[in-house]
């Protein structure tokens, strides 16, 4: 292996150790068939995608009407610790042993996340959403730079997944100008992917669905059924009306679905992406029989001593003027960092969206795990401090984040 020189273009050094590691992947492209089941459900208007990182996993279940798959952090890192990396990354590290440590391992990571893609590519021909580094998650410039070297490795496959933050906003408005295709992941409502489908117009925005209902469920604030569902309806809803005017356009993911009855509930949205066990499970428990569910308008259901306004549920599914002036703002002042973003979301009144936690504060969020716990932010969200969907996806980055240090750490090891 070619060392580096110190005076060397890592990324131009990088890429080309990607692009002749990607001529010796050795998978063989899956001869996939049409499964009647899912070309039932692909005919509501459903883009499929397999929401996983596993080869041998996908190719088990993958059929004709599949199209691509998502990973994250988080599957990212189950595969990286089966240690089927190991030696590669030795390869990897001897290439950049001229950078500093920590350098070497933001690099290395990159390396992994577009190589795995590159093989699932291979494997299933079809597109793959690769993920950032969580430490660019607040890096407007590094989110654009390494997303631009994503979009040149695989620039008809690759999807660049680009964290809902205030500089998440700003890069895909820039990466998407540069049409570099952008899946705008950890949204939670319609309010979220109200903004980004107007603001940064996106490919793709998620609603994590399966999330909001256990935040209910998990804090005793009800049954939890049909909370994420409603509000990935009503974000279907918005984000379609919204692509009417726009030349590029941008999807509505129902993301990660936790149980068969959502592929039935959720037919009709514009992606389903759907862990293999959810497919398996789909595949033996419902008829086949679907149809598209995207003017439904579910119920959920609180406990009887829950205030549905204090708790702030609707927010999930509503948007208002407050957002639409919003957009109106920074549309026509953009903002040039994550200071200005929040601080003009405060102004149009959107405290609770883009609230400001001290360190102590995202510390507990981060503890709570990926599902807050309710009882610790009550009287902020009663204030319009915080929301349920500013508070989740706080958590759910702090736990791809936590993933992503899993995945360092096996790295700086085996480097060190």
């Amino acid at each position: 292996m070619k060392k580096t020189h110190p005076n060397t273009d890592i990324a131009e050094l990088v890429h080309g150790f990607l692009k002749e590691r990607e001529r010796g992947i050795e998978e063989r492209p899956i001869r996939a068939s049409s499964d009647p089941f899912w070309k039932s459900l692909k005919e509501t208007g459903s883009d499929l995608w397999f929401d996983t990182g596993d080869i041998e996993a996908a190719g088990q279940v993958w059929s004709s009407e599949f199209s691509a798959l998502t990973t994250n952090n988080t599957l990212l890192n189950a595969e990286v610790q089966k240690g089927i990396y190991d030696d590669f990354i030795g390869e990897a590290s001897r290439m950049l042993f001229s950078l500093p440590i920590d350098e070497r391992v933001l690099e290395i990571a990159f390396i992994l996340n577009a190589y795995h893609g590159l093989r699932l590519v291979k494997r299933f021909g079809g597109r793959v959403s690769v993920e950032l580094h969580t430490a660019l998650s607040d890096d407007i410039d590094g989110t654009i730079r390494y997303a631009r070297r994503f979009h040149r490795i695989s620039p008809d496959y690759f999807i660049v997944k680009v964290p809902l933050t205030p500089s998440g906003y700003i890069a895909t408005r820039t990466l998407r100008k540069e049409n570099v295709p952008v899946n705008f992941t950890l949204g939670f409502s319609a309010r979220h992917n109200y903004i980004a489908a107007s603001f940064s117009v996106p490919s793709f925005v998620n609603v994590f669905l399966g999330r909001l209902n256990s935040y209910v469920s998990d804090n005793g604030l009800g049954d939890g059924r049909m909370v994420g569902e409603k509000a990935t309806i009503s974000s279907q809803q918005v984000v379609r009306e919204l692509s009417k005017k726009s030349t590029t356009g941008t999807r509505q993911i129902a993301a990660s679905l936790r149980e068969d009855s959502q592929v039935q509930d959720l037919a009709g949205v514009d992606v389903l992406t759907i862990p293999v066990q959810v497919a398996r499970s789909a595949r033996k428990e419902l008829s086949g029989q679907f149809e598209s569910r995207v003017l439904r308008e579910y119920q959920v259901r609180l406990s009887q001593d829950i205030d549905e306004k204090a708790v702030g549920i609707h927010r999930l599914w509503e948007v208002t003027d407050k957002e639409k002036k919003f957009v109106e703002r920074i549309s026509s002042e953009v903002p040039k960092s994550a200071g200005e973003f929040i601080a003009q979301a405060h102004e149009a009144g959107l405290t609770d969206l883009f609230p400001r936690f001290s360190p102590e504060e995202l510390k507990a969020i981060a503890g709570d795990g990926k599902i807050p716990k309710h009882k610790r932010w009550e009287d902020r969200v009663k204030r319009h401090e915080s929301a349920v969907d500013s508070l989740i996806n706080l958590a759910g980055l702090a736990s791809f984040a936590e993933s992503q240090r899993e995945l360092d750490d096996r790295v700086r090891k085996l480097i060190s």
